[in-house]
């Protein structure tokens, strides 16, 4: 039973490739741990949704990971997700824990000068009044949210094929708008700019410092994963001895992978699979 819970996966949930940068890092870092990637296009974007309305679709799709992958630790790799979901599924499925990317506004608002913080994210994310209240924990800072719904579409369908002067482009008219309004902390909101990461880090110097939360995911899971350790072996810390499962790669739908998924299935050198339907 014990070695059955360790091979258990660590799911990571998006839309769509967003939470792939944190997949990776996690991977990077746990490479003896069995873990999978699930993006839910049948329901992709997820950013310009109704709470309500995402929270009834992760409610649904939860329940078809747990009863068809029983994952050790999910993991929302969506900042839309995490805000509409994160309290929900946890009282759902209180016996599986759920870390939640929440956007870096505490790391932000305590370094910003200007005490003025700018959120990129989705529609929801920037709509909700979460951000606000992050702030006004940390710091107080005046925060500027800009949705950025075609961006996601551009990081989603075009980055691979999008020219350095492109994504440039696209990155500096953002911070444009920034800029004028006078921030000097820009958190990315949305997963899926982390495919633009070193983009905005490059082109927002030197007045302006980025921030994101893909390490302190990383060691947020790893957290979790030796707490159970600990209360499974009595000791404080150890390594997944039980045979790894190939890591997998799990889309939504009934349709066959694009090629694009097919492409991404072999750079994470994962079996990809669609998720059965219940």
């Amino acid at each position: 039973m014990e070695d059955q819970k360790k091979d258990r996966c660590v799911l990571f949930l998006d839309s769509g490739i967003g939470g792939i940068p944190y997949f990776r890092h996690f991977h990077q870092r746990n490479p003896d741990q069995s873990i999978a990637y699930l993006a839910d296009r049948l329901h992709f974007p997820y950013g310009g949704r109704d709470r309500n309305e995402l929270g009834e679709i992760l409610a649904v799709l939860v329940e078809r990971i747990v009863q068809n992958l029983n994952p050790r630790i999910i993991v929302l790799a969506c900042n839309s997700a995490t805000i509409a979901a994160l309290h929900r599924l946890r009282e759902h499925f209180p016996s599986i824990p759920f870390v939640g990317t929440v956007p870096a506004v505490k790391p932000a608002a305590l370094a910003s000068k200007t005490r003025k913080v700018g959120v990129l994210g989705t529609e929801l994310t920037v709509r909700e009044s979460y951000i606000r209240e992050l702030s006004a924990q940390h710091g107080k800072c005046e925060i500027l949210g800009i949705a950025a719904p075609e961006l996601v579409q551009f990081v989603e369908n075009r980055f691979d094929s999008a020219s350095d002067e492109e994504r440039r482009q696209k990155v500096q008219g953002y911070l444009d708008r920034f800029r004028a309004g006078g921030v000097d902390a820009l958190v990315l909101g949305c997963t899926h700019f982390l495919f633009l990461l070193e983009d905005f880090q490059k082109e927002a110097m030197p007045d302006i410092t980025v921030f994101e939360s893909v390490h302190g995911i990383s060691r947020r899971v790893e957290s979790l994963l030796q707490a159970e350790f600990k209360e499974l072996t009595g000791q404080p810390d150890g390594k997944n001895e039980a045979p790894r499962t190939p890591n997998r790669l799990f889309l939504t739908g009934r349709e066959a992978p694009e090629a694009s998924w097919m492409l991404w299935a072999e750079r994470l050198n994962c079996k990809l699979s669609l998720l059965e339907e219940t």
